[in-house]
């Protein structure tokens, strides 16, 4: 079993590599590593969500088409897991057996506030300091955050520019939704993926904020792994 890994806005795959020695020994962990950060610093950036997930797709479609899978994504990565399922689903590839949605709400609930990706280098900087998840190292080095600041703007134009776009069929797997118990989403907000499945739903609260997934990373990979040993007996 392939457990397919999506990160958040200015995540890489990097951030679910201490994984690795937690997960049961079937599932073999792929970090999806996103244009412009990690091995991939060099190549462009996306212009849109689908831009993502056709990249996605093609680079992991041998592995898709061969193997029974498994998609976990956090934050932007649960939009990027989503629209994912779709694209495999209208080319009748194989689907993945379960996902993982963690740290974001349904993908047709209606987001309001203000644009991070329009502000000024500063202002974007400070509010994305602001929402966490930043290391600290990358905080004390300015000269770095302004090198990286490009990357982490076009992943939040992504986002805060995805169009929802009503599907004609549900999911055809089961689904499981992760939050942080103090993270801003409303429980109303989360409840509404289970709209988006025909099959099972569940949902786990996980103590921390928006970044649960940093302080987590045993109970999550357990959750993991409990769901996916059992589907596959």
């Amino acid at each position: 079993m392939i457990l397919f890994c999506l990160p958040y806005a200015g995540g890489s795959g990097s951030i679910y590599f201490k994984w690795r020695s937690h997960l049961h020994h079937s599932i073999r962990l792929i970090p999806i590593e996103l244009k412009g950060r990690g091995r991939r610093s060099d190549e462009n950036l996306y212009k849109n969500v689908q831009e993502a997930v056709n990249d996605i797709f093609e680079n992991n479609r041998e592995e898709i088409e061969n193997n029974p899978y498994a998609i976990y994504g956090h934050s932007m990565g649960s939009i990027l897991a989503y629209e994912l399922y779709y694209k495999v689903s209208n080319l009748n590839l194989r689907k993945p057996t379960h996902i993982f949605f963690s740290g974001y709400s349904a993908p047709n609930v209606t987001r309001v506030g203000e644009k991070l990706h329009t502000l000024s280098d500063s202002d974007f900087i400070d509010k994305v300091i602001g929402l966490g998840g930043t290391p600290q190292e990358l905080m004390d080095n300015q000269e770095l955050m302004q090198l990286v600041t490009p990357m982490i703007r076009s992943d939040f134009k992504m986002i805060e520019n995805y169009v929802y776009e009503k599907k004609a069929n549900k999911i055809e797997c089961n689904i499981s939704i992760l939050n942080g118990k103090q993270d801003t989403i409303a429980l109303e907000k989360l409840l509404v993926w289970k709209d988006h499945t025909c099959k099972g739903f569940k949902m786990y609260h996980l103590e921390g904020d928006h970044f649960f997934l940093n302080h987590n990373m045993e109970r999550i990979v357990s959750i993991i792994n409990e769901t996916i040993v059992e589907e596959s007996t």
